[in-house]
């Protein structure tokens, strides 16, 4: 019996399934991170459409939803990085997507809720506080470029949920 090469089954899905302009798609938050001020706000407005479209599934739904697309996220942007021979693409967005719904993980999709998920998932990105930088800049392609937004996600749904429970917003 046979291995399975998973050089070939990775080659199959990405000419199959993944071809290049899909991968640009995604990568780029569906063209939001070809804005050319702010890209990763851009993306993370995009991220918000994502969250309130699955906000009303259960939490092990939700949940599952968002370690998939984490992966798949990996995945697109180790892709990006090679099509745009660059390198943490500004452009490529789906990591701050993939961060804001790590951020509103068991938050209600309340207007208030929302927009200090913004402020607070923008704040820790742009900080990278310990690990986040440290990923960022020692993990291999696109878990570097994803990983850090998971933790800016992670650090910012414990700040949103304690504001919520201890300021009730």
């Amino acid at each position: 019996m046979h291995e399975c090469n998973s050089y070939y089954v990775t080659a199959l899905i990405r000419g199959v399934f993944l071809t290049d302009k899909l991968i640009k798609i995604v990568a780029t938050g569906f063209g939001s991170g070809l804005v050319p001020f702010a890209p990763g706000t851009a993306g993370t407005l995009v991220g918000i459409l994502i969250y309130l479209a699955i906000s009303r599934l259960s939490w092990s739904f939700y949940f599952a939803f968002v370690v998939i697309i984490t992966c798949l996220a990996c995945y697109v942007s180790r892709e990006a990085e090679k099509i745009f021979e660059e390198k943490d693409p500004p452009r490529v967005v789906i990591d701050e997507i993939v961060g804001f719904q790590w951020s509103m993980f068991l938050v209600a999709p309340t207007v208030l809720h929302v927009f200090a998920g913004f402020i607070l998932f923008r704040f820790f990105d742009i900080l990278k506080v310990f690990p986040a930088g440290y990923l960022q800049g020692s993990l291999p392609g696109g878990w570097g470029i994803v990983m850090d937004d998971v933790v800016a996600g992670m650090y910012s749904n414990i700040a949103l949920l304690l504001v919520i429970k201890f300021w009730v917003i």
